[in-house]
């Protein structure tokens, strides 16, 4: 596999399981330094430990992002580790309470709010200075399919992940003229082990809602970030990248 990201250093926020998984090792084969974050160091490091198994650099962070200091340290050891930052992937993120509006528990809402939405403000916050330093970046959000449609059972989901679309849209006009892009990825369902222990009739009815047929993958969406991500992209900024089997094209 080309080395087209030799060199660089990106930070993986929640690069413990499913798309931050598959992104940082897809980078890691790729030749870049992945510092893989996540909630806890044990499960960020298993996937550090992976990378390096297979000839890759890498190193493991532990934090939460929706605590700005704990993604400052994170940005921190990045830039102490490999002596700078040049590409970011904020992808963390929890479902959260689900139900009718009304139904939603406030301190669940404000805790969704906080990961979902505030750890990417935090993560461009931080991320940006350092990135002007080594002459620009990339950067590319994780948002989602309702980041882009609704869902009235999805309320603080759906709010968070339009929250991110319209930041990113504004950051990247902020600093295309410095050298830094900023992306958003707006993946539909994807076929991760938590889905697979749904009952039948249940994962079926989420396959329905793609019209291609079947749910995404963890490693499609890899690819398409890994493309934002590196110089092929070199003219896509503030743009919003679905990746959904056509759910939004209904």
């Amino acid at each position: 596999m080309s080395k087209h990201f030799e060199g660089k250093t990106v930070l993986v926020t929640g690069g413990g399981s499913g798309i931050g998984k598959a992104v940082a090792l897809l980078l890691g084969k790729k030749g870049a330094n992945v510092v893989v974050n996540d909630l806890k160091i044990e499960v960020a490091q298993k996937v550090a430990d992976e990378i390096i198994k297979s000839g890759g650099v890498a190193m493991a962070v532990a934090g939460n992002v929706g605590k700005p200091e704990d993604v400052k340290a994170a940005v921190d050891a990045a830039v102490s580790k490999f002596g700078g930052l040049h590409l970011a992937f904020n992808n963390a993120g929890i479902a959260g309470p689900l139900g009718p509006i009304a139904d939603i528990d406030i301190e669940g809402y404000k805790n969704l709010m906080d990961v979902n939405l505030h750890s990417v403000f935090y993560g461009m916050h931080y991320e940006i200075p350092e990135m002007l330093k080594v002459g620009g970046g990339a950067i590319v959000n994780t948002s989602s399919i309702l980041g882009v449609v609704g869902d009235p059972n999805a309320v603080p989901y759906v709010t968070a992940k339009h929250g991110i679309t319209g930041m990113t849209k504004a950051a990247a006009l902020g600093y295309a003229a410095q050298g830094i892009r900023i992306n958003s990825v707006h993946p539909g369902y994807i076929d991760t082990p938590l889905l697979g222990a749904l009952p039948k009739e249940a994962y079926d009815g989420l396959i329905a809602l793609h019209p291609i047929g079947r749910l995404g993958t963890s490693e499609e969406v890899a690819h398409l970030v890994a493309f934002l991500l590196s110089d092929k992209a070199s003219f896509i900024t503030g743009s919003q990248h679905v990746i959904d089997g056509a759910y939004t094209s209904r």
